[in-house]
């Protein structure tokens, strides 16, 4: 048998991919006994009407076809609760894949898409991805978001063709106000999104805004305030003919029949949405006023997790003696700006296990 000589298979991708790490997710042990409160699920159950609907969806030989490729069913429930045209709104596997999809189809060779950080680390690696430029935009120290953030291009002189602000922010939790977003929609030569992944645990969001202009674009996650991360199931919401745009560049089947069925029950119920929104928000409030009697300086938090710093202790060491202790929190860490840790809204049970750990730990260290 004769060996090949041809290069081996791994040197031959892509410059840009194999140049970068890779999206490192939050940590997600399979083993029993963790409190988790690092990724930002959910710490509830869906409303029981998922179950049904995913039952319902099993049945006959409904899985044994592909799935209707716009998820009309979710489309149609979905403008009902959020008072829009179906025409407005695109699903995907998860806001993930709607991030990829608008980056696809705005951001070509020798452009640039923008970003402020500290933010979502996944954007910059979907630039990486399509070989593009990620033009980062630092905050401001009241994380506002600076006059630089609307030039047309780069320092570089790449022009920017997609410009993308997390609203609530993470790791921040903090928000711009819809006004703010849509003067800057305004000033850009580029479409705006809007990834409000956690946007049902704030005050206000940009909804209204897709009306008004055809530069924005909203996304929204059914993983955070509805409890459904296991499916992973997203929207985005535009006008219709960027709608129609972002259609061509989408996988043909990107949401499977169940978690379509999944996703239309939970955004039906918007009891169950409301009587959720109300028991993270409280516990928020009771999470931040409690590590701020430990110490830590807590941002006031618009989403379903609190960002904290400690003026003494190593954020490292106190996520890593956590994890000895079977409780994940986030502990991030950025480049010319900082570390510090986030810390998921829970359940008051774990937030109990949480807040007892941490005042042996903290101090253990005095």
């Amino acid at each position: 048998m004769t060996v090949s000589s041809s290069p081996k298979l791994a040197s031959l991708v892509r410059q840009e991919i194999a140049a970068i790490a890779g999206y490192v997710p939050g940590e997600q042990p399979q083993d029993a006994g963790w409190t988790k409160l690092n990724t930002n699920e959910n710490s509830y159950n869906p409303s029981a009407s998922v179950v049904n609907a995913i039952t319902a969806a099993c049945e006959g030989r409904s899985l044994a076809k592909y799935p209707d490729p716009f998820a009309n069913q979710f489309r149609s429930q979905a403008a009902e609760v959020l008072g829009i045209d179906p025409q407005m709104i695109l699903c995907g596997n998860g806001s993930d894949d709607l991030l990829t999809i608008l980056v696809r189809c705005f951001v070509g060779a020798g452009n640039a898409m923008r970003v402020p950080t500290p933010s979502y680390i996944l954007y910059e690696t979907l630039a990486d991805i399509q070989g593009v430029s990620c033009d980062k935009v630092a905050f401001t120290e009241d994380w506002l978001l600076p006059p630089a953030f609307v030039s047309p291009c780069t320092e570089n002189g790449q022009p920017v063709k997609l410009a993308i602000v997390p609203n609530p922010n993470s790791p921040s939790g903090t928000l711009l106000p819809p006004e703010q977003l849509l003067d800057l929609a305004e000033q850009l030569s580029c479409p705006l999104v809007v990834d409000e992944a956690y946007g049902d645990f704030s005050d206000t969001n940009c909804l209204d805004l897709v009306r008004q202009s055809d530069r924005i674009i909203v996304t929204r996650s059914m993983s955070k305030s509805y409890a459904l991360a296991g499916i992973r199931f997203g929207f985005a919401v535009a006008q219709p003919g960027v709608i129609e745009q972002l259609g061509k560049v989408k996988d043909s089947y990107n949401c499977d029949a169940i978690a379509t069925a999944a996703a239309t029950a939970a955004i039906a119920d918007q009891d169950w949405l409301r009587k959720n929104q109300s028991l993270i928000r409280a516990t928020r409030t009771r999470l931040s006023n409690e590590l701020r009697r430990f110490g830590f300086s807590v941002i006031d938090s618009q989403a379903n997790f609190v960002w904290c710093t400690h003026p003494e202790r190593s954020h490292k060491e106190i996520y890593e003696s956590l994890k000895e202790n079977h409780i994940l929190i986030r502990y991030m860490a950025y480049r010319d700006w900082g570390d510090g840790l986030r810390v998921t809204v829970g359940t008051d049970a774990e937030i109990d296990v949480l807040l007892s750990a941490l005042a042996g730990i903290l101090e253990e260290r005095k």
